[in-house]
């Protein structure tokens, strides 16, 4: 199974959910993330990789940039998960 207490770990984090918020709305680099939030580089960098080690945003490199994405299907997992543990209400 998926590491689920990854992903919880990693969305436990207020600027890490608002991160993932910024990115449904599409991918962004980290600059633009950083600028949204003003946060410095270093602290960027800490949010994506806890991000990104949790498999919920992936990374696309294009000439001199980075851009990040949104990885939906993680959160799919983790909702059929809480939905199964929910069990049968009829």
């Amino acid at each position: 199974m998926m590491a689920i207490q990854e992903t919880l770990k990693a969305i436990s984090d207020p600027v890490r959910r608002d991160i993932l918020a910024m990115l449904k709305e599409g991918r962004k680099s980290a600059g633009e993330i950083g600028a949204a939030f003003n946060l410095t580089g270093a602290t960027v960098s800490y949010h994506l990789s806890k991000l990104k080690s949790a498999d919920l945003i992936s990374e696309q490199k294009h000439k001199n940039f980075i851009y990040y994405e949104i990885n939906t299907s993680v959160f799919e997992d983790v909702l059929s998960w809480i939905y199964m543990l929910g069990g049968n209400r009829s």
